[in-house]
């Protein structure tokens, strides 16, 4: 059925003439190395974006267990801190580091005067267990400490007592 091109009248022959005669593999070696170019690209950059992704899981895992290890590291400081700051702990630090209650507050009014009376803060004492004597003392002295001085106001010429200057506060700073 299919004639040579010599033999194909009219239209046909036209059509004929337009076709390359010859081998196509010629034409067709730019496009399959093109194609094949391309898939070996794309199979290069999948494999590259695989691994950055890969990477980036890894990294993302470790910072998520870093951050469950400073999550708990945080509690655990969180209740060391209130541990520490409840009322009675605080009484007994501050004790330990021999402090004692103030007394009754005294305010400086912004005139200079006094609004109630400043007094030292005294030491109460508190039953603790029996210590034994310091190494000068004798044992013939009786365990009972002295009784605290009273806190009455005398009658002597001492000019009355005055609230200790903070440091920062000294009269000597430059610009007061």
């Amino acid at each position: 059925m299919s004639r040579p091109a010599g033999q194909l009248k009219g239209r046909a022959a036209r059509l004929a003439r337009l076709m390359p005669s010859g081998s196509s593999s010629a034409a067709r070696t730019p496009f399959v190395l093109l194609v094949v170019l391309l898939l070996g690209g794309g199979l290069i950059t999948l494999l590259l974006l695989n691994s950055a992704l890969n990477e980036g899981s890894f990294r993302l895992s470790e910072l998520k267990k870093r951050t469950t290890e400073l999550t708990d590291e945080e509690q655990a400081l969180q209740r060391d801190v209130d541990g520490r700051s409840e009322p009675d702990a605080l009484e007994r630090r501050a004790r330990e580091l021999g402090m004692v209650p103030g007394g009754s507050p005294a305010f400086l009014n912004p005139d200079g005067t006094f609004r109630g009376v400043p007094s030292e803060a005294v030491a109460q004492r508190t039953r603790a267990p029996a210590a034994a004597p310091p190494a000068g003392a004798s044992p013939s002295k009786s365990a009972t400490p002295p009784a605290p001085a009273a806190t009455k106001p005398s009658t002597s010429a001492a000019p009355p007592a005055q609230p200790p200057t903070p440091a920062h506060q000294s009269s000597t700073s430059p610009g007061r």
